[in-house]
């Protein structure tokens, strides 16, 4: 059982603080992802778990042991980096069995492993290329046969698509879902891009500036964001954010005005999701337009609403001219109400 429990883990370096009080429980076989913008303490926080860097609080706790005084070879994580860290002098064959050689695992399993290992990324047929002779996809894929070959307890992966073209990031991405499916083994995974955390988490841990934002599944995250940061961060394109003041149930803002509303009145942020609001009656939003871009299946549709941008999804045969007057409906119902003071959802 390879359980990690997280109590009130904190990195400080002076008087910067890294990663604040993170306490959370992982559980056995879930995939967990640490989203957030560069800097925000998630790749310090798994370098923690995996013992490249000293906690200055709290405990670590593998399947019930803990683990803080533990160097990171004793502690059965395998970990899966951004930069591949293949040896060029070794063929992928070679890199994939190095872990099995430093470990001293009986030389009679090796080939078997290996080549599990292997066919899991499908890369039998490349086995006696060098890492120079591979493409970044198969390199990465080389850096994931090696982590699956030790069979450890724990996967960390930090950042492990972000060096790949989009259309690889898709087609490794699916990988990784489907092998995680298969070994049931717990995985932690880092990564900036919400897109990859929402496609393959169980649940996401959200963080801003070391603090944990929220804790839930995808579905939760992008449904009901605990405040304005992850509101703002989670989406594609983000959801719309607009600062105003609530009177009688009814929001007003620059060019905005969406009745309706059941919250207190007072100064407010609305959100609403450009997928959720259409051109059209009702007209809560009137203002120019500031670009269009085709999608294929939709026109996402950009107004200047005051100092703020605010994205509609329109039809794919939507037509207009920049600068053209462009009137929105945006039903109450979809709308998420935030407090204009601790940006905290009402």
């Amino acid at each position: 059982m390879a359980e990690i429990q997280l109590r009130n883990l904190s990195k400080r370096w002076g008087s910067f603080v890294g990663v604040d009080n993170f306490d959370l429980t992982i559980a056995d076989r879930e995939f967990l992802v640490l989203l957030g913008p560069s800097g925000c303490g998630k790749t310090t926080t798994m370098r923690m778990i995996a013992g490249l860097e000293q906690a200055t609080g709290g405990d670590i706790l593998i399947g019930g042991k803990r683990v803080n005084d533990l160097d990171p070879k004793d502690r059965d994580v395998a970990m899966v980096f951004q930069s591949y860290a293949l040896y060029p002098n070794l063929d992928v064959y070679e890199n994939i069995r190095f872990p099995l050689k430093v470990r001293r695992i009986d030389p009679a399993t090796h080939r078997d492993r290996v080549m599990r290992a292997a066919e899991m990324v499908e890369l039998t047929d490349f086995l006696h290329r060098r890492p120079a002779e591979l493409s970044g996809g198969q390199r990465q894929r080389v850096a994931l046969a090696r982590a699956i070959v030790r069979q450890p307890n724990v996967f960390l992966m930090d950042e492990p698509l972000s060096n790949l073209d989009a259309k690889l990031r898709v087609s490794t991405r699916a990988q990784i879902k489907n092998l995680s499916h298969e070994l049931k083994v717990t995985t932690i995974y880092v990564t900036h891009d919400q897109i990859e955390a929402m496609t393959l988490a169980d649940r996401v841990v959200v963080m801003n500036k070391g603090v944990v934002q929220q804790v839930g599944t995808p579905t939760d995250i992008y449904d009901r964001p605990a405040n304005v940061f992850v509101a703002g961060f989670i989406g594609s394109p983000a959801m719309n954010l607009m600062e105003g003041e609530i009177r009688g149930g009814v929001f007003e803002g620059a060019r905005v005005r969406v009745p309706g509303l059941s919250a207190p009145d007072g100064r407010a942020v609305l959100g609403f999701r450009a997928e959720d609001a259409g051109p059209g009656a009702g007209s809560e939003i009137t203002a120019p337009i500031y670009t269009l871009e085709l999608l294929g299946d939709s026109t996402m549709v950009t107004v200047r609403a005051g100092g703020a941008l605010v994205s509609v999804k329109a039809p794919k045969d939507f037509r207009a001219e920049i600068g053209e007057s462009f009137s929105a409906h945006v039903p109450a119902s979809i709308c998420h109400v935030f407090d204009a003071a601790t940006g905290a959802r009402r």
